[in-house]
């Protein structure tokens, strides 16, 4: 099946702008990209949609979402992620990092099997790209909405089960200053994982022996570590002076509007936009549970009983938008953290999160509101 999409503003991920031009599509692959002044083919065959002038983008990459429409992917059977998959899409999110937040280490191995057997259904969803370990390696001293006793030391052959079990991409979030002698992350690396610094008590010294140990992203930027301080700058100031990746919940809960600035005049390219999102996402304020602790969510706040900010219930497309308007930056600038940035950051940029030739024809069209109105996942136009 051929596709050509024309009279769209195409989004080009290197110079974080758009371009008046076309785009063809054949299979589950990207073909051609036309941008102002190209000539476009005759494609015998092909679908022609007319975009009427709206912007067409790579689908949204969401590396770090526990849940979504009453699901978490810690207990969701394949049927409730389905349903999950398909709200995920609503909101233009068409690659989606499943993440397992602490829970007993069986439950955590069935749920990376049940995402793993969510990867080869066939069925038109978005894709899971793979799993994200949050849970059970953490710091107590910053377990969040983390219950403590479902907490873990960082145990390295806890790792060959757990990635055992899944494929596609793998990410590990840590505190990995409880990782004294550097076995636990090694472990990881060897097999294939990425990691995140989270949950952390980390002091600047400590934060960059983990990057020199090979975490190549820190877990929700300011969340659940120490802030900056003039005598020890701890964890962030670490994140700011590497050229390591960094999340950011950026729904105006987590982070102030002034603090996400900062963050992002320091990373730029290296932001990775997130949501952390939760079950009540989708979902009417109520009582949910997240990590083996009960959450209340107000007027979309969640919260756990103790008072810890408990996930969020954003939309990626939506902390795309409070991006650039907290940086005071362009749209299409701050785009680029929920597309090419977080591809990159899990290794998967070889196949997805910008509109070029070879890459998975995972694409939206958004309306001149910066609305979705139309989503293709691997070149198939998907039902919302």
């Amino acid at each position: 099946m051929s596709l050509l999409i024309k009279n769209v503003n195409v989004y080009h991920s290197d110079s974080m702008r758009f371009v008046p031009g076309a785009l063809y599509a054949c299979g589950d692959l990207i073909k051609g990209v036309y941008l102002e002044g190209d000539a476009l083919p005759e494609i015998p065959d092909a679908e022609v949609v007319d975009g009427c002038g709206s912007f067409l983008v790579p689908g949204l990459v969401d590396t770090h979402t526990h849940g979504i429409a009453g699901g978490d992917f810690i207990s969701a059977s394949k049927e409730k992620m389905t349903e999950m998959a398909r709200a995920y899409l609503r909101g233009g999110v068409t690659s989606i990092m499943p993440t397992l937040a602490s829970a007993p280490l069986d439950e955590m191995v069935a749920a990376v099997k049940r995402i793993t057997e969510m990867m080869h259904t066939g069925e038109d969803l978005g894709a899971f790209c793979g799993v994200h370990l949050e849970g059970r390696y953490l710091n107590a001293a910053k377990r969040g909405a983390h219950a403590p006793a479902l907490l873990a030391s960082l145990e390295a052959k806890e790792l060959d089960v757990l990635i055992g079990e899944a494929q596609g991409a793998v990410h590990v979030s840590a505190a990995f200053e409880l990782d004294e002698d550097g076995t636990f992350a090694a472990r990881a690396l060897s097999l294939g994982a990425t990691l995140g610094l989270a949950h952390t008590t980390a002091t600047y010294a400590q934060a960059k022996q983990a990057i020199a140990r090979g975490i190549n992203n820190f877990t929700h930027l300011f969340n659940a570590m120490p802030p900056l301080h003039h005598r020890d700058g701890g964890a962030v100031c670490a994140a700011f002076d590497s050229d390591v990746f960094a999340e950011l919940i950026v729904d105006g809960v987590h982070v102030s509007p002034e603090m996400v600035a900062l963050a992002y005049r320091n990373k730029k390219q290296y932001l990775v936009l997130i949501t952390d999102s939760m079950e009540a996402t989708d979902c009417a304020d109520g009582e949910y549970s997240i990590a083996g602790m009960p959450v209340t969510v107000k007027n979309g706040r969640a919260m756990t009983h103790d008072g810890a900010i408990a996930g969020s219930t954003l939309h990626l497309l939506d902390g795309v938008k409070n991006l650039a308007a907290f940086a005071n930056i362009p749209f299409e600038q701050a785009l680029y953290s929920a597309t090419a940035a977080p591809a990159k950051a899990m290794g998967l940029d070889a196949e997805i999160g910008s509109l070029e030739c070879g890459k998975r024809a995972d694409m939206l069209l958004l309306d001149t509101g910066l609305n979705v109105t139309d989503v293709w996942c691997g070149g198939k136009k998907m039902q919302l």
